[in-house]
């Protein structure tokens, strides 16, 4: 698995996300809302809708992947390998994440303000017409910390502990979250159950990717104490309680102050402010904070490698 792992990573980095290609996640999300209405329809309470549209989109992205798999491996272990590795890498998305923020660079260091504005909206949720340039580099970086975990490391924690199908698993969770995970009126009853389900699945690897970030930032060169104590300070702030390690250990390791006031729709949101305001935003943060996460995907990767090692190692050693 080890070795599979490291073919997906690879893949990722060569390939990215083809945006015209059929990805297993928009496929996640057209069956997710096709439940939705069924599920409305046959059931008059909405929190058992939310359980059970759930579980119909949970149950064949674990399944599928599963027996096509099995079925790969009877016919060649090659093949087996090969597709188990092309299933993880559709799972993380390290070199489309990158893409995205380095075209809002691009846009911003061509002084393209209109651009940048309309790049920055592929990658976050928020209105963003009407931000200035500050405002463009922070949502760009709060959304690649905050994509770490989701993104990135939670998948690949799912491929090397469980394999292949987890990590789809684990990709359907939080694709239903991002659907369905919103406190409004629509979303509050139904969306509990898949909210909750991308909490518990994000536990783990949210706090072992906002260690390795503080490492990582050690390494760049960043300052990666003030990261440390950002990350004990602020990052159980965030309304989430995983993705705000992940962006307190950023923000302390770049010096920047993240959070605050955003619009979405036109309603005001106000987060908390994660970070210290020691330093301007400055468009090279877009860059750093992408080496930051790259290296940081590295390492989370090489972290569960040796995990797998050491307990492969441990459980052979306490049969025999």
């Amino acid at each position: 698995m080890p070795w599979i792992i490291a073919a997906s990573i690879v893949f990722d980095l060569i390939l990215g996300d083809p945006r015209n290609a059929p990805h297993p996640v928009r496929i996640i999300g057209k069956f997710a809302r096709t439940s939705e209405v069924f599920f409305r329809s046959a059931f008059r309470s909405e929190r058992i809708a939310g359980v059970f549209t759930s579980c119909s989109v949970y149950l064949p992205s674990f399944f599928i992947p599963f027996l096509f798999i099995r079925f790969a491996e009877t016919t060649h272990w090659i093949l087996g390998t090969f597709l188990s590795a092309i299933t993880i890498y559709t799972t993380i998305a390290i070199r489309d994440m990158i893409d995205h923020s380095r075209e809002v660079y691009d846009a911003l260091v061509q002084k393209n303000l209109p651009l940048a504005r309309e790049r920055v909206s592929r990658i976050v949720a928020r209105d963003t017409k009407d931000l200035e340039e500050p405002e463009i580099i922070r949502a760009c970086v709060e959304s690649t910390s905050e994509s770490l975990v989701d993104g990135i490391t939670a998948p690949l924690f799912y491929a090397a502990f469980g394999g292949p199908a987890w990590a789809m698993l684990y990709r359907s969770i939080n694709t239903l979250d991002s659907l369905f995970g919103y406190k409004n009126e629509r979303y509050r009853m139904f969306g509990g159950f898949p909210a909750r389900m991308d909490d518990i699945a994000n536990y783990i690897p949210a706090r072992i990717t906002s260690c390795v970030l503080v490492f990582s930032s050690w390494v760049l060169g960043y300052n990666f104490k003030n990261s440390f104590y950002i990350l004990l300070r602020d990052g159980r702030k965030h309304p989430s309680p995983n993705s705000g390690l992940a962006e307190a250990a950023a923000a302390g390791a770049l010096e920047l102050q993240l959070g605050g006031i955003n619009f979405y729709d036109g309603v005001k949101s106000e987060k908390p402010k994660i970070g210290d305001f020691k330093k301007e935003f400055r468009v090279e943060h877009i860059l750093q904070a992408n080496r930051l996460i790259l290296l940081s995907s590295l390492f989370t990767a090489c972290v569960y490698i040796l995990i797998y090692f050491l307990s492969a190692w441990v459980w052979k050693e306490w049969v025999t």
